[in-house]
């Protein structure tokens, strides 16, 4: 529908600018006289510049979005730059520009498009800045911008729509946390191992099959030559300082703090180099096994920026399982 008037409108102007040509030269050629083509006169610039818009290639123009960044921190503002070039100074008298923002970035003139008006002249490059202030946490696109150009009179436009698609993410709020590891105690004294894979080799508590990678040094020889096969002592295995957190994902008030105190406590922990894994429940589980270094970090943080609170699940902490810690967040 809202085509269809757009081409009617158009149409509409077009019948309008040939009948006023029409008019003011059948006025000057019957009425005569200074006045009368005094008017057709001033009137025909008007009517050769649009002529002039109407062949005008609008390929000429080049518009470019530039973003200072792709990631943010929720509350931070978005700063957006507009670049206009074009190839030749043909004197434009105005330049709308409609970038087209995205739809949930929930801006306060609650608008799909920031709109810019040029009066380029013959300016052949320029530029323009605008601001997003105040986005909430989740990943953004901007999609295309509209080129719009015109005669004084507005009789006559030309448009051009150029796709521009750009992303950003806006990470959760998060601030700087003090944690302190938990410590496991054994018969030699406390012990907290930074590596899970660290073993007491004092503690022999059964054996194993051989497989391959298994140190010499740790095969048992007596329970090899009563089995017939290769068999591999396993030691008792010390606590470590991984981390699992499990976070609810119901619709409550207080769901925008638990994702904010969720992504303090993983930045904390993975950056003091903790391997750390994330369980949260919303629309559908999603889980992230132990791990730590700065994929890992992007992964968790780029969940927890598009996580809704629409989790409709129980809630199942998982058991407590040797080796880490398990941490809680319910509303």
């Amino acid at each position: 529908m809202k085509n269809k008037l757009r081409s009617l409108l158009k149409a509409w102007k077009y019948f309008v600018f040939i009948l006023l040509i029409l008019l003011t030269f059948s006025y000057a050629m019957f009425q005569g006289g200074f006045v009368s083509w005094f008017l057709f006169y001033s009137f025909l610039p008007f009517a050769l510049y649009c002529v002039a818009l109407f062949f005008y290639p609008m390929k000429v123009l080049q518009v470019t979005r530039v973003l200072e960044k792709n990631y943010y921190q929720a509350g931070e503002p978005v700063k957006v730059k507009i670049n206009i070039k074009r190839s030749n100074p043909f004197p434009l008298f105005y330049l709308l520009i409609e970038d087209e923002i995205p739809d949930n970035s929930n801006q306060a003139h609650h608008s799909r498009y920031e709109r810019i008006l040029f009066y380029p002249g013959f300016k052949k490059e320029f530029f323009y800045e605008y601001t997003m202030d105040k986005l909430p946490r989740g990943e953004y696109f901007f999609h295309s911008i509209t080129l719009r150009i015109g005669d004084p009179l507005g009789l006559f436009e030309k448009e051009k729509k150029i796709s521009s698609e750009e992303r950003i993410i806006v990470y959760p709020s998060y601030s700087e946390l003090r944690y302190s590891f938990f410590e496991s105690q054994f018969d030699q004294g406390l012990m907290a191992l930074k590596n899970r894979k660290l073993q007491d080799t004092s503690m022999v508590v059964g054996v194993r099959e051989y497989q391959p990678g298994d140190r010499f040094s740790r095969i048992n020889w007596k329970a090899s030559a009563k089995r017939n096969e290769m068999m591999t002592k396993e030691f008792e295995q010390g606590q470590s300082n991984d981390l699992f957190v499990v976070m609810d994902g119901n619709p409550t008030k207080q769901f925008e703090a638990i994702v904010s105190f969720t992504a303090s406590l993983l930045h904390t922990v993975l950056k003091i180099g903790t391997r750390t894994g994330l369980l949260t429940f919303s629309n559908e589980q999603a889980r992230f096994p132990i791990k730590e270094g700065e994929q890992h970090f992007q992964q968790l943080f780029y969940h927890l920026a598009k996580i809704k609170a629409k989790s409709s699940l129980p809630i199942g902490v998982p058991s407590g399982k040797r080796g880490f810690t398990t941490l809680s967040l319910f509303s």
